[in-house]
């Protein structure tokens, strides 16, 4: 968002008028902005790469797209992949050509890529490889299943993550002046923060309907009675007992965690009862069925993703009893946080240790020169080893003791692990 505040324009919509001009304005983002991180470099180099924005909705993906092209005093081209098609692409094709005899580069910016097919995206490959135009795509979609792999493989990947309560709540203040209102309620600004949900275009929106109404009643103060007036059920609460919205789903969370059905089933319909989307939910079930249950139940985690899957076929609110469903699960599953708390330390020791090579006899050996060079050699292929296990075979990196990253409860199916664990590692013990 622009960090100075516009004069009020009605033929311009609030998020134009507040769109940053510049680096310095955008509010959010930091982890890819920020000084020393990723696209702040890339916008320092001097030199405009073709990449991938992938977040959701409302998160600054058209923004940083524009800010680069200006940056770079590039042509920005602005392609719908929701309303274009080879058609449009030509004609960018066309622009960059005579852009570039003018000595002038072009970036060509696909919103939605996800939606355009294997052909159209193909379209754009020769000129990205050509130097004629820069490519950048935003999608709400993972690009490892939506892009091309040729496009993909030719773009880096910027992940943008769904704006904070802090970063929102700095984007409130910065409309309420822009739309001519003296101040807003502390109150109001943290319900317009929680129900934008880290989405700033639908925060701007917002305010924009609020802007007209305010004017239309000589409003000069947004206070948070009047906001629930004009707003109706749009806006009710997440927490009529004074908590916020992200403490309500911490609520959710921590009493799957500590397997209440009762309270988890509370918490949740809450959330839905004051807006919340059950999207939004479902990501959040699946998320503790792989943070907090793992592989103590692994079905929780094929639970949860049914239950989203069945709520996409349904909608509300025949779908939201499939997310209780998942609730009720989740709750009531064994629990187990090892594989989560592995993932971390193994990604903490990767990162302070240094690049071990891959030992010999784990290497690929797909032609004669490899083998030559003993790759692959002494392998022992599991399968043809008794109890198909090749006891004392080393998998780790030369010289690296084994870790035990991975430390099973004993609960649920992870009891049956923890078993499985001990006996290997004691034929590897036997084995010398």
């Amino acid at each position: 968002m622009n960090s100075e505040q516009a004069k009020f324009n009605p033929h311009e919509p609030l998020a134009e008028r507040l769109r940053p001009k510049k680096l310095g304005e955008v509010i959010g983002q930091q982890q890819l902005l920020g000084e020393g991180m990723a696209l702040r470099i890339a916008f320092e180099s001097g030199q405009p790469h073709s990449c991938i924005l992938w977040g959701p909705p409302g998160t600054g993906k058209t923004t940083i797209a524009r800010l680069m092209a200006t940056a770079f005093d590039a042509q920005f081209i602005t392609i719908s992949a929701v309303l274009g098609g080879i058609k449009d692409i030509r004609e960018a094709v066309e622009r960059a050509q005579l852009a570039r005899g003018q000595g002038r580069r072009t970036i060509v910016f696909v919103d939605e890529v996800h939606r355009f097919n294997k052909s159209q995206q193909d379209a754009f490959l020769p000129h990205v490889e050509s130097g004629l135009f820069t490519f950048i795509g935003a999608t709400t979609e993972n690009p490892s299943f939506e892009v091309n792999s040729a496009l993909l493989s030719r773009a880096a990947v910027y992940v943008l993550q769904p704006l904070a309560a802090e970063d929102l709540k700095q984007i409130v203040l910065l409309a309420v002046s822009s739309i001519g209102l003296a101040a807003i309620e502390d109150i109001a600004a943290d319900r317009l923060v929680a129900y934008a949900d880290g989405d700033a275009r639908r925060l701007l929106n917002t305010l924009e309907t609020l802007a007209v109404a305010a004017r239309q009643e000589d409003i000069a103060e947004l206070t948070d009675t009047w906001l629930l007036k004009v707003l109706g059920e749009r806006m009710r609460r997440y927490d009529k007992g004074g908590e916020q919205f992200y403490d309500t789903i911490s609520a959710l969370h921590k009493s799957v965690r500590g397997s209440n059905p009762d309270a988890a089933l509370y918490w949740f319909v809450r959330m839905l009862d004051g807006g919340a989307d059950p999207r939004y939910l479902a990501r959040r079930l699946i998320r503790m069925a792989t943070e907090d249950i793992g592989l103590a139940d692994p079905r929780a985690l094929r639970l949860a993703l049914d239950a989203a899957d069945v709520y996409e076929r349904l909608g509300s609110p025949e779908g939201e009893l499939a997310l209780a469903e998942c609730v009720v699960y989740l709750a009531m599953a064994a629990k187990s946080n090892a594989v989560y708390k592995a993932f971390k330390e193994v990604r903490t020791f990767v990162k302070n240790d240094g690049t071990r090579p891959v030992p010999m006899h784990l290497r690929n050996a797909p032609t004669q020169l490899m083998k030559d060079l003993d790759y692959g050699k002494a392998y022992r292929y599991a399968h043809d080893e008794p109890d198909g296990f090749a006891a004392g075979e080393g998998y780790l990196p030369e010289g690296m003791a084994s870790p035990g990253f991975y430390r099973p409860v004993e609960r649920g199916l992870e009891i049956k692990i923890a078993e499985k664990l001990r006996r290997l590692r004691e034929l590897d013990r036997q084995s010398g």
